[in-house]
């Protein structure tokens, strides 16, 4: 632990379910650094949670002087103390323009962990722009279970299975993306089928009469997965069938066969699709996957994600000691541009105080 913030506090900052699992793994790291984490979840992250980790309200988050205040949402509580650092809540999956999505400077970050080359770049020309905040490339915290040792919840999750290829089907929320209500048909003829099995999770804001017809799908053939138990299920499937979430990137960190319908901006490393009616055709090449897609997996991976060694978490918390540590240099004053962002952030929390 730097001896500069021995014994300090910090705040793991969470506005919907989906960021448990990303903030768990930097939650290890943190406790055994030394320091003492605490959960800060607003909006749809009121409820729920992190294993050994306490939750703190607004002015208790404010009472405690954390340290660092560590995000998986796109903006931060900017009226706490320490570091403000940005961990990010999935990966840019071109979903909006670079101005509107993940690229976007809000002016509340002192430091950018970045996931890989494809990001990191741009980040950092950002960064010399604007002169306000710092870019290190550590990996990212959500998939070091992806790639540290054993993980029995997955291997309960393959268990069903009994041999049989597993397929993980998940979506994004974006109604005129998704594929959930388009291939819902297509999916349960072929769990009925039996040859294959299946795990089935949705994002947390899908639509609830979705979801449940999702659910009546599990059974002898198929499960249905949560969203905190995600990263999970990625290392317990052998093919991913996805839209254009951003859940795509993070299964092809694997070096593992995605098969897209009708992906926003369809690569060499997926295979995409528009109708529904060829599914099985699809799933039959992602499980045989020829030469040419398996390297253009790998060639996409190493460009978002290179880091296989599960020690994203143990980066971010190094890359934060040196930013307090004045390693990256003086930072310029946050632009008046995000004082409403601000104020807009303390309306939000109910907090006026200092």
């Amino acid at each position: 632990m730097d001896a500069t913030a021995a014994a300090r506090d910090c705040i793991l900052f969470a506005t919907e379910r989906y960021a448990w699992p990303i903030l768990a793994p930097l939650a290890s790291a943190l406790h055994e650094a030394g320091y003492r984490p605490h959960v800060l979840g607003v909006g749809n992250a009121c409820e729920g949670g992190l294993v050994d980790v306490p939750r703190v309200d607004v002015r208790g988050a404010v009472g405690l002087r954390p340290w660092a205040v560590f995000s998986a949402a796109n903006d931060v509580p900017a009226f706490l103390s320490g570091a403000k650092v940005q961990l990010f809540h999935g990966f840019n999956v071109e979903k909006r323009s670079d101005a509107r999505g993940h690229f976007r400077i809000r002016g509340l970050f002192d430091l950018y962990c970045t996931q890989g080359p494809a990001t990191t770049q741009p980040f950092r020309e950002l960064a010399r722009r604007d002169g306000h905040f710092a870019v290190v490339e550590t990996g990212w915290p959500k998939l070091d279970p992806l790639f540290s040792g054993v993980v029995p919840l997955a291997d309960s999750l393959r268990a069903p299975a009994g041999g049989r290829p597993v397929v993980l089907f998940a979506s994004t929320f974006t109604e005129r993306l998704s594929a959930a209500p388009r291939l819902l048909d297509a999916i349960a003829a072929d769990i009925a089928g039996g040859q294959r099995y299946w795990l089935l999770t949705l994002h947390p804001k899908t639509a609830p009469e979705l979801v449940e017809r999702y659910r009546a799908l599990a059974g002898a053939n198929a499960r249905f997965v949560e969203a905190e138990d995600l990263v999970a299920a990625e290392r317990a499937a052998d093919v991913l069938l996805a839209d254009t979430t951003s859940v795509v990137s993070e299964f092809v960190v694997q070096r593992k066969p995605v098969v897209t319908f009708r992906n926003r901006a369809p690569r060499p490393h997926m295979l995409d699709f528009d109708d529904p009616a060829r599914l099985p055709d699809m799933l039959a090449r992602a499980f045989a996957p020829d030469a040419a897609l398996t390297r253009a997996i790998a060639d996409y991976a190493d460009s978002i994600h290179p880091s296989r060694d599960g020690h994203a978490s143990q980066r971010v918390v190094a890359a934060t000691e040196a930013l307090l540590r004045g390693e990256f240099g003086r930072l310029r004053r946050k632009p008046a541009s995000s004082w409403f962002r601000r104020l807009q952030a303390r309306a939000e929390a109910g907090y006026w105080g200092r």
